[in-house]
């Protein structure tokens, strides 16, 4: 919407994790902790996630109140936006590595690791099902939100002309910090589900899988929110078609390589770009 790569959503993604991690610890639960199991295992998930997402979604507000603010009212150009998110990424980073270090943290082992099935030879695990279906309700209901709700038009008007939706009683400031908002309350579950899923935090950890969010968002199509669904699945497929191909040490690679080829030859994406229906 303020047609803005944010560079620091890759540290409100690498917040959520810890935030997460500092809940389970502030539930008794550490590293070496036995798996839960029923409602204590939901209870469990939900206060990770919720504690993510607040971390997350508080600090996404923040940068925006504190940093990109003040040069949108000053019509600042793309450029100065772009730096100072490069900048609050740098910062973020080492304010934790002086913190907590530059080692790995352990993340408590909260979800068993029971193997449901095998289809072709891959195993679908549980820790598996719960990223997947968790992905697709969450993005599900981001997608319903802004098509649907009067925020949410407020967001595809801005998107689409911000000085005509001004002149149409749309409250702009508001608006961007509601996007702003909705991708950090995102990235805080996604951090969550991150430390559940791999099980380890550090300063420097959102670095790559913001690469990949940018890579995924390109792919599907920048401002499309389905083409960003779509887009992050094509990417792990192919990842992973590369891994089994060319061996594990070349699976990040495939992320760069499908960026470089799509802004080559389809810089519009899968889905191409839908400013009026579904940018946020």
């Amino acid at each position: 919407m303020l047609r803005l790569i944010n560079f620091a959503h890759s540290e409100v993604f690498m917040i959520g994790i810890f935030a997460s991690l500092f809940a389970l610890h502030g539930l008794g639960i550490e590293a070496g902790s036995p798996p839960k199991h029923g409602m204590a295992l939901v209870g469990t998930l939900f206060v990770a996630m919720l504690a993510g997402m607040l971390a997350s979604g508080l600090t996404a507000v923040a940068l925006e109140r504190v940093a990109y603010r003040p040069l949108r009212k000053r019509n600042a150009p793309r450029l100065a936006a772009l730096i100072t998110a490069i900048g609050l990424s740098l910062f973020l980073q080492e304010l934790f590595a002086l913190r907590y270090g530059r080692n790995l943290l352990p993340f408590p082992r909260v979800l068993e690791r029971t193997q449901l099935a095998s289809f072709q030879g891959a195993d679908i695990r549980s820790d598996k099902v719960l990223v997947f279906v968790a992905a697709i309700v969450l993005m599900i209901g981001l997608e319903r939100f802004i098509a649907k709700s009067r925020l949410g038009r407020g967001v595809r008007a801005t998107a689409q002309d911000s000085e005509t939706a001004a002149l149409m009683g749309v409250n702009i400031d508001r608006v961007v910090v509601l996007t702003f908002l909705l991708g950090g309350l995102l990235a805080g579950a996604a951090g969550g589900l991150y430390g559940v899923f791999f099980e380890n935090a550090r300063y420097n950890i959102g670095f790559l899988p913001g690469i990949k969010a940018f890579t995924a968002a390109v792919l599907g199509g920048i401002g499309n929110v389905r083409g960003a669904l779509v887009g992050g699945l094509s990417l792990g497929l192919l990842e992973n078609w590369g891994a089994t191909v060319l061996g594990g040490e070349w699976k990040d690679v495939f992320a760069f390589t499908v960026l470089v080829l799509v802004l080559l030859f389809r810089p519009t994406g899968i889905l191409g770009e839908s400013l009026g229906k579904a940018r946020a």
